[in-house]
Formats: C-alpha cells, sequence, structure tokens
C-alpha cells in the first residue's frame, strides 16, 4: 500500500519532515505526520498599564547621569541634549515595558455594525440623565436600552440562523448537533416548508427533514420484521482468534 500526501509545489518547500508514524492508529492505515512551516502574522503592542514604573525612573536617571555633558546654550548642542533624552526616554521605557502578544478573539455572532450607534445612544442618554435632575427623563434612558436589546435579539437570531445554513461539512454539523444535545431545553420544533407554511407537529418536521435531506425516500407505516438473534458459541470465537491475529493485523 502506497502512504502519498496531495499538495502544491508552493506547499512542498513548506512540508518537512514527512514520515509515515509507527504508533498503532486502530486503523488499517498509518497516520503520516509532517511539519508545515510558515509565518503567523502577530501583533505585538506596549501597553503602558503594564510598565513598571519604579524602574523606569531608576533606568532613565542611570541612563541620563551615563550620558555625555552637552552644552545647551547652542541651537547645535541643545539639538543634541533633546536627541539624547528622546532616546534615553524610549530606551528606558521599552526595557520597563516589554512587549506583549495581543490575543485576536472570534468576534460575538451576535454583533453587527447597526448595533453600534444604538450602542452609542444608550450611554449617551444615561449620561444625560444622570446630569438632569428631572425623575420623568429616565423614561427615555429605559425605552433607549429596550430598543437596543431588542435589536441585539434579532440580531443574534439572524446570525444562528444564517450560520446554520452555511453549515456544509460534517464536523461542524456534529458539534453543533453536540452542543445541542446536551442542552435538555430544547427540544425539536417547527420549520418552515418550501410553501412557506411552518410545521404545526413533531412528526410533520421530522417528515419534512426526511423529504428534504433524502427526497427519494417513500414513507410507509409497515414495520420490517426483527432480524433473528445471532449468539455466538464459544467456538465461534476459537476460529476468530484463529483467524485474526496480531500479526496479521499489523
Amino acid at each position: 500500500m502506497l502512504d502519498i500526501t496531495l499538495g502544491s509545489l508552493r506547499l512542498l518547500e513548506s512540508i518537512i519532515g514527512w514520515e509515515v508514524s509507527s504508533e498503532p492508529s486502530l486503523s488499517d492505515h498509518r497516520h503520516i505526520l509532517f511539519v508545515l512551516r510558515g509565518s503567523v502574522p502577530v501583533r505585538l503592542i506596549w501597553n503602558p498599564r503594564a510598565t513598571n514604573w519604579g524602574s523606569f525612573r531608576e533606568d532613565l536617571r542611570d541612563r541620563l547621569e551615563r550620558g555625555p555633558e552637552m552644552d545647551m546654550k547652542s541651537e547645535a548642542g541643545l539639538g543634541i541634549a533633546i536627541h539624547s533624552f528622546h532616546k534615553a526616554l524610549i530606551s528606558a521605557y521599552e526595557v520597563n515595558c516589554p512587549l506583549r502578544l495581543v490575543k485576536t478573539s472570534r468576534q460575538s455572532l451576535k454583533w453587527t455594525a447597526e448595533l453600534v450607534p444604538l450602542r452609542r445612544r444608550v450611554r449617551r442618554v444615561f449620561n444625560k440623565c444622570r446630569s438632569d435632575k428631572n425623575p420623568h427623563i429616565w423614561d427615555r434612558y429605559r425605552e433607549a436600552q429596550w430598543n437596543y436589546r431588542k435589536e441585539v435579539r434579532k440580531a443574534s437570531k439572524n446570525a444562528y440562523r444564517a450560520f446554520c445554513s452555511s453549515t456544509d461539512v460534517l464536523p461542524t454539523s456534529a458539534r453543533i448537533h453536540g452542543a445541542l444535545y446536551r442542552d435538555p431545553k430544547i427540544t425539536l420544533g417547527s420549520l418552515v416548508a418550501p410553501t412557506g407554511m411552518r410545521t404545526q407537529s413533531e412528526g410533520e418536521t421530522l417528515e419534512l427533514l426526511l423529504t428534504t435531506h433524502f427526497p427519494n425516500s417513500a414513507l410507509t407505516q409497515e414495520l420490517a420484521a426483527p432480524a433473528a438473534a445471532l449468539l455466538s458459541r464459544r467456538s465461534d470465537w476459537w476460529s476468530v482468534t484463529r483467524v485474526v491475529t496480531f500479526k496479521m493485523v499489523e
């Protein structure tokens, strides 16, 4: 049996260490292992809140004291002093505030661009209500907050429907099924038929799923006859142990 990996000429230069693993794979095929070289774009920033300011002051003072004496009475000397101070300031800051990796998180499914102005309006009305002594003005804040929450729920439902509609691979569908299966509150609901009508019962929902995913199948009320129970005997297992051996499987 040949073990091959399909790729392209561009990927060929990035693949190293290709080998067939000797570890048992619990299958009639071995695992193929390789390393794919490549650079992942990362974003590094300086966070001023994480700066060690005590060490920064000491480091800056030491750099300025070790610096050359400069005559700041002339324009050229003043320029050199400014450049030296700027260099010492940046160097001390970079030493005492190391770069940190920015972890990019996935954006929430329910967040859309339409919610940005609504969120800003809620904050603007809230700040105005705090500065105004009229107690009736808080009704405007409650109304703006209610509209914002309503649009959030609407955007969340639309995004979830779009995500489920775009799911066309088995692993993603299996993860969705596993997440829904663990929640006992989620039950089989109604679906929209091609006619535009919703199913009224679980039977109609199951029938719509069958006709959609298995269009050539036919519904029948007849039950298939149960298969006869097959019980293995000790002699059968003895024959299996003689046929299926570790040497033959390997």
